[in-house]
């Protein structure tokens, strides 16, 4: 019966260790068909980042940080003699935006960089844009939208209908300005205002530097308008008509490079890990294909075109 047992225990064992294996097997076949091996890429190239999503949605849209640290990786990189900057984004939270812009000046002082909008690159998805040597977008492209939001929410009602009393204590006159359970003061309405004009004057300058535009150009455009991409090069807020291949062209020319231009294979946005693999598996593809692609900022002040995002 001993001899049995131990047996019939080695069978699962053994079993146990072939399954681990293939599972092993299975993760690191997965893991190189995402590698893409592009550590191996040699010689003069033009990379190319993406910005995809709401800016300042780090898991499902553009990270702030991610892109930054892209740039200054390229910038470094002698091989790399052009970026290409693939913008599709309503735009999102205005200091991961002006981190981008910043970086991308910073970064051009070295390397050629163009814009390729895709189908939508509005207020700062357009702020990022707007400091590069270049920008291509479609005819159809969505752009513009220069302008700050400053989005507030009051659920006073819904409290009074659950029968909820809320109690604010405070030190300071506008603590609570944006107050979800209140309406907005008029003096909070003024303070608020003026938060937005500034950052708004932000981001007009930012334009007309990138674009080497006056200020007094720029605001006459600069009303939150959305432009298709024809008629935002009439107002030159880009330069060509044109899609992805054409921009990694120009930025190839730009670079003083010669012939067909070789493309950086663009970077993964995550380290795939075991659990991305095991989460798929058990939660099913569809949930994590769409799992916070419409979440993003949904209060304070924004450089967004909400009327083009769920």
């Amino acid at each position: 019966m001993e001899k049995r047992t131990a047996t019939i225990l080695s069978v699962v064992v053994a079993g146990g260790v072939l399954v681990v294996l293939g599972f092993v097997f299975v993760v690191w076949t997965v893991v190189r068909s995402l590698g893409g091996g592009d550590e191996s890429e040699t010689g003069p190239r033009v990379a190319i980042i993406e910005a995809k999503g709401v800016i300042g949605e780090s898991e499902n849209g553009v990270d702030g940080d991610r892109i930054v640290k892209l740039l200054r990786k390229y910038e470094k990189d002698d091989d790399i003699k052009a970026i290409v900057l693939r913008v599709d984004s309503p735009g999102g939270a205005v200091a991961p935006s002006q981190d981008i812009y910043d970086q991308v000046k910073k970064s051009k002082a070295k390397k050629k960089i163009v814009v390729s909008m895709s189908n939508l690159a509005a207020s700062g998805g357009y702020y990022i844009s707007a400091a590069a040597d270049k920008i291509y977008a479609q005819p159809g492209t969505l752009t513009g939208s220069i302008g700050v939001i400053f989005m507030h929410f009051n659920v006073r009602g819904l409290l009074d209908l659950a029968h909820v009393e809320e109690t604010t204590l405070k030190s300071g006159k506008y603590k609570d300005a944006l107050s979800p359970f209140r309406p907005i003061s008029e003096a909070d309405r003024e303070e608020i205002q003026g938060i937005s004009d500034d950052i708004y004057g932000q981001f007009v300058h930012a334009v007309a530097e990138g674009r080497g535009m006056p200020d007094e150009d720029v605001r006459k455009i600069a009303e939150g308008r959305i432009y298709t991409g024809r008629r935002a090069k009439e107002l030159h807020l880009v330069d060509e008509l044109g899609g992805l291949e054409d921009a990694i062209a120009a930025a190839w020319t730009l670079a003083g490079q010669k012939g067909e231009p070789k493309v950086q294979p663009m970077p993964r946005k995550s380290r795939f890990v075991l659990t991305d693999l095991m989460k798929g598996a058990f939660q099913g593809a569809a949930e994590g294909a769409t799992r916070g692609l419409a979440r993003g900022p949904t209060s304070g002040v924004l450089f967004l075109a909400p009327s083009l995002v769920e």
